[in-house]
């Protein structure tokens, strides 16, 4: 599954863009981290590329435009977890992560045995079996986080979009979270588009980083190429030393002198 975005430009008002003129893209099992300060557009991007908001220029995955593919089939190709996923009341965690199988049922259909394996396997992958017939209403924000990213994985999608997946997790779920992901590839052959906070954890799980800045793409390519000192300074206004480690670059803020 390969992403394209060229030229793309979002503006929730006429006249002042979200995104301008963004152009990136992740080839086959590749997994791209989306960097920049609040407000730079990540999150819309992601959107952009979920065919959840309209846009110009071109957005390609597998050379088809998302938002031009019948619904059900871009749920199959494409999986979205939002910063704040919905969760409805009074369902519960395995129920919940057999909505990941939607796409796959026919129309007044039920769930097949295939359906709940694909659950189950998503769910044990996220160590989520202790909570199956727990209310989502009763979960933490760690466990809501694993149950949303379950009922993404649960789709099977080549493409998966998460909006800061390690929000909400405490440092050992994070990279936990972020392992996994990243081993789904050697499953499964999965495109993996990330919008993060955390530099150190960018720099080390991804293979690629764009760093957007007011709604443009400010610095693409490695870690060691996005993540110096010099770029965090001028896009983060902050102090920071780099280091280099054999895994990716680890992010170390510098106090400054009283």
């Amino acid at each position: 599954m390969s992403l394209l975005a060229e030229g793309v430009s979002v503006a929730y008002q006429p006249g002042r863009p979200v995104l301008d003129n963004v152009t990136l893209g992740a080839g086959r099992n590749q997994w791209l981290g989306l960097l920049g300060p609040n407000g730079a557009g990540k999150s819309t991007l992601l959107r952009a590329i979920a065919g959840l908001v309209e846009h110009q220029g071109t957005i390609l995955v597998n050379g088809r435009d998302p938002a031009r593919m019948p619904r059900r089939e871009r749920a199959r190709e494409v999986a979205f977890v939002p910063q704040e996923p919905i969760m409805p009341e009074g369902m519960s965690v395995t129920e919940y992560v057999l909505l990941g199988r939607t796409p796959y049922l026919s129309f007044l259909g039920w769930e097949t045995a295939n359906d709940v394996r694909c659950a189950r396997r998503a769910m044990e992958m996220l160590n989520l079996e202790e909570l199956a017939e727990r209310s989502l209403s009763d979960l933490s924000g760690g466990e809501r986080r694993r149950a949303a990213l379950a009922r993404a994985l649960a789709q099977q999608p080549g493409l998966l979009l998460l909006d800061e997946p390690t929000s909400s997790l405490d440092i050992g779920q994070g990279q936990n979270a972020l392992e996994l992901i990243g081993s789904l590839r050697s499953r499964q052959p999965m495109t993996i588009v990330t919008a993060m906070h955390d530099l150190t954890l960018a720099g080390q799980f991804s293979d690629h980083l764009a760093l957007l800045s007011e709604g443009r793409v400010a610095a693409q390519g490695p870690a060691a190429e996005v993540l110096t000192a010099e770029c965090i300074r001028d896009y983060y206004q902050a102090t920071v030393e780099v280091l280099t480690m054999d895994n990716g670059v680890a992010i170390v803020p510098v106090r400054g002198g009283a």
